[in-house]
């Protein structure tokens, strides 16, 4: 079974447009901040970032995520989209405003986790925000698959998903201040059973 980056370029060739959708909930910033977002997959949410003024920076590991972002959103053609690894951020210290950390972070093993979050910290500026949202604990995915790490499971595809509790975020990010952390929770509907889909929100200040 393929792990990892060969796992998830596997499944964009095969599935292509993984995300569908638009973001909606993005935090107020004042325009012409300088954003990245970790992770960027297909796109979902860059679009939606632009159109608020900011100047996005996006990255992510896979190649044929890249591409399908740049050719799906044309408004992308005057904002980066890097294949880099965010575990080795290819920018400067201290020059994004903030960075958004949705639903990537949990799909690394835990090392590699902690080289992430400090690749994060590192590339924002005093008094910048980090975004982070990830699964929890209490999701109903929670425990599928073949078990890699204390809470980090592997379904079919190869593709890893660690689900979060809240001191695992906060230790996470221990060198800022959290702004704010909760969990969320709604109901999903599957083959006529109602299920709880749930995930961790902060917000960390630098």
């Amino acid at each position: 079974m393929k792990q990892g980056q060969e796992a998830w370029e596997e499944d964009y060739t095969r599935r292509g447009m993984l995300w569908g959708g638009f973001t909606h909930d993005l935090p107020d910033l004042p325009e012409e901040s300088r954003v990245l977002e970790l992770g960027c997959g297909n796109g979902k949410a860059i679009t939606a970032m632009i159109h608020r003024g900011w100047r996005v920076a996006a990255i992510d590991f896979s190649s044929r995520a890249a591409t399908l972002c740049r050719l799906e959103f044309p408004d992308l053609r005057h904002s980066p989209v890097v294949v880099a690894d965010a575990r080795w951020c290819p920018f400067g210290d201290a020059v994004f405003d903030a960075v958004f950390a949705s639903h990537v972070t949990g799909h690394i093993p835990v090392l590699d986790r902690r080289l992430m979050a400090n690749e994060a910290v590192r590339v924002l500026r005093v008094g910048g925000k980090i975004f982070f949202r990830e699964f929890s604990t209490r999701d109903f995915r929670f425990g599928r698959g073949h078990t890699i790490e204390e809470g980090t499971f592997q379904r079919g595809t190869g593709i890893i998903t660690h689900y979060f509790s809240e001191e695992e975020v906060l230790d996470l990010f221990s060198t800022l201040i959290p702004s704010s952390i909760a969990t969320r929770e709604w109901s999903m509907r599957v083959r006529g059973c109602d299920l709880v889909r749930s995930e961790i929100v902060a917000v960390f200040t630098r």
